[in-house]
């Protein structure tokens, strides 16, 4: 399918009176991909419109004409899900796109196609100048509300290259690393790169001081661990871990197992060789 070269275009139009998610993330998206694009708004396109048309108009980037496009999974696609399959690629890598697409953009496009509830969506909608409010500029509402979409999908947007990142430096330091325990230069996600190796433990400086000690979640639920901290620790005062274990410095456990504190490298090393020991 053939697209605009978003950053040619100069304008682009889409519905005025009241708006939701669709419109107003759509609208931040491709002010993102494009700063210098003219959002306009009206009930009607103009003839021989010379940019972007969505959500409204018929044409490849409005859904609610009958033969609207359904996704495999039987989601429907609204304007945000038909720009995002445009112009994701631009945004972020193919791997990436998907996933943003899936866990973002659906959920979205769901909810503007039959009415299901969605916390953003109920976002946008209270950017809408409401029935007693007989002085507010609907115009300025609008674009508080992209203001505030496209913040958020900067924020996102942000995480998700981080993240990317973080997996291939995850990935180089375990090279060289074996057994069961991972050590990390700092503190970054890490959980996608370990996914599938032998790893138990993985330990990094923590942004509050000292050493954190984690547990790896099992590959097909992340909620469970492959082998949670003994029980004995969970909860535990700095005081009782010092006697449970003798290591001095160990002074957290989470009461669901999942994450240790120790205040130096050497006892975060030994409360996760001591987990690695214990039988659970």
């Amino acid at each position: 399918m053939n697209y605009p070269d978003i950053r040619k275009v100069k304008k682009a139009f889409t519905h005025n009176g009241v708006f939701h998610a669709d419109d107003v993330f759509s609208s931040a998206l491709l002010l993102l991909l494009n700063p210098a694009i003219r959002i306009e708004r009206g009930s009607a396109v103009p003839g021989h419109y010379d940019g972007i048309v969505f959500d409204i108009g018929a044409g490849q980037f409005d859904h609610h004409q009958a033969g609207r496009r359904i996704r495999g999974n039987g989601i429907p696609y609204a304007a945000f899900g038909l720009l995002w399959e445009a112009y994701g690629c631009l945004v972020l890598e193919d791997e990436d796109a998907r996933q943003f697409d899936e866990n973002f953009i659906q959920p979205l496009d769901e909810s503007d196609n039959t009415g299901k509830y969605h916390v953003l969506a109920q976002c946008v909608s209270g950017w809408n100048p409401q029935w007693n409010e007989l002085d507010v500029d609907e115009t300025e509402r609008f674009e508080g509300a992209v203001a505030w979409a496209r913040q958020l999908l900067e924020a996102k947007f942000r995480t998700i290259r981080a993240q990317r990142e973080a997996f291939v430096q995850v990935r180089i330091w375990m090279q060289g690393q074996s057994g069961f325990i991972l050590w990390l230069h700092k503190a970054m996600p890490w959980k996608e790169a370990v996914r599938g190796t032998e790893f138990l433990y993985v330990c990094y400086p923590s942004v509050r001081g000292g050493y954190v000690i984690q547990a790896v979640p099992k590959d097909d639920n992340e909620l469970k661990l492959k082998k949670p901290f003994p029980t004995e620790w969970c909860g535990k005062t700095p005081e009782e871990l010092r006697i449970l274990t003798g290591i001095e410095t160990f002074s957290f456990c989470h009461n669901s197992g999942f994450l240790c504190v120790a205040d130096t490298r050497e006892d975060a090393d030994k409360v996760a060789q001591a987990a690695v020991l214990k039988v659970v």
